[in-house]
């Protein structure tokens, strides 16, 4: 799990984070400790041990960590039953949730932690698991056949984890000739269609109802900072400042335009409406200013360190109104990046900082959306998070839920023996 780059500078770097093929004395017994915090999140001891058994299968060495070769794997295992726990077996999934976030807290928790936002998509073969659809899949890079998970992680200066996530489901499943296929995959009852920046907005009503977990910054990209839904749900927190990405064409005034009024006849009835007058200078693309901005303008700074040595781009900040309907909205920080090379690509953010915040501050939060980059790694390549086989709409939460445990379970480990210690994960042997 040695992470490509991690995040540098103000307010503080995000640690690395490795594993390493040495003994680390009585890992079974810790891991059983560890869930033990879930005991009563279950009505009995059969899916306590099924949950210890899935996990113990995750950091085995099995190749394919779906079900059945982790119960074949695992001593005590049985391919039906763990079937039923991840699929059919009723979870106390706030209690879990509730109880994962005091254990982040406790590890992790820090009021400059940042909550981080994105989605992840996992091909699929058929049309009968839950939500799954053609769709963009990003880890593919094209529209495939496909489910979607809106996900959540945390960043503090003790480390990185996966908070909770939420499947897409769109919105043709919620037709009538999906009834069937909804009853099969036991959707819950009520369940209606949001959009993923919707589901994002869940999460974090979660998260702040926990009332454990601090935070300050909340970052996303482009698929959550055009949507009003999203942006307003943070807003609405007094002291949270978000850093969100915008495509190349959203438009803004350098300085925020005079309105005017005036009058028109509709239907014999004499009507004003507002509008920005010809003389005032238009809005441009955020794509435009940044071309059109001389260089000196331009800072050069490090965001991470690669693996082939330090990544650098150049930034910039302007306070801009956003232009809404072709009328000013609110005036914001418009943060410009560009990659250093003879024909630069650009990136864009906007932010609700304070008027104050410095430009380094930008740099970092461009550059902390790498932790749930991360997780996504470290989960599919160590965890299994895209093994599963499960077609139910429980079985999706249960297993990202028990990938999210065991990556963090081995966070805690980190942090309890100290950052030199290293961690053997293979117990299922």
């Amino acid at each position: 799990m040695l992470p490509r780059c991690r995040c540098l500078d103000e307010p503080y770097p995000v640690p690395k984070f490795s594993v390493m093929a040495q003994d680390v004395e009585a890992f079974g017994p810790q891991l059983r400790n560890f869930l033990s915090e879930f005991d009563e999140c279950f009505s009995r001891s059969e899916p306590r041990e099924n949950l210890y058994r899935y996990l113990v299968g995750q950091f085995s060495q099995v190749e394919r960590k779906s079900i059945e070769p982790i119960a074949l794997q695992v001593e005590g295992g049985e391919v039906r039953s763990m079937q039923r726990f991840i699929s059919d077996v009723v979870w106390d999934e706030a209690g879990m949730i509730k109880k994962y976030h005091e254990l982040v807290a406790n590890d992790m928790g820090d009021r400059a932690g940042v909550l981080i936002f994105d989605e992840s998509g996992i091909a699929k073969k058929g049309e009968d698991s839950a939500g799954v659809a053609k769709q963009y899949c990003g880890s593919l890079g094209k529209v495939e056949n496909c489910q979607v998970g809106v996900f959540a992680a945390y960043a503090s200066p003790q480390g990185y984890a996966l908070l909770d996530a939420e499947l897409y489901v769109p919105n043709k499943w919620f037709d009538e000739s999906y009834t069937s296929r909804r009853e099969k995959c036991r959707f819950p009852e009520g369940l209606t269609f949001k959009t993923k920046p919707q589901l994002a907005v869940e999460i974090l009503e979660r998260v702040e109802k926990c009332e454990t977990l601090p935070f300050s910054y909340v970052v996303a990209d482009s698929v959550y900072g055009t949507n009003q839904d999203f942006i307003g749900a943070i807003e609405q927190r007094v002291g949270l400042t978000y850093l969100v990405q915008v495509p190349n064409d959203t438009l803004c005034w350098m300085q925020r335009p005079s309105i005017r009024e005036k009058s028109y006849k509709n239907k014999g009835q004499v009507k004003t409406k507002k509008h920005v007058p010809p003389e005032e200078k238009k809005s441009v693309t955020v794509a435009r200013f940044a071309k059109d901005l001389n260089d000196v303008f331009w800072y050069r700074r490090r965001v991470c360190e690669g693996t082939k040595g330090p990544v650098e781009y150049e930034f910039t900040k302007r306070r801009v109104t956003l232009s809404v309907n072709g009328m000013p909205g609110k005036t914001v920080w418009l943060i410009a990046k560009r990659s250093i090379e003879a024909k630069p690509s650009y990136s864009f953010f906007i932010s609700n900082a304070p008027i104050s915040t410095r430009l380094k501050t930008f740099v970092w939060l461009s550059g902390i959306r790498w932790a749930i980059e991360q997780c996504f790694e470290e989960t599919k390549t160590e965890i299994g998070l895209d093994h599963y086989e499960v077609r139910k709409y429980p079985g999706w939460r249960h297993h990202m839920f028990s990938c999210m445990l065991a990556h963090f379970f081995l966070w805690h480990m980190r942090i309890r023996f100290g950052e030199k210690s290293a961690i053997a994960y293979d117990i299922a042997a």
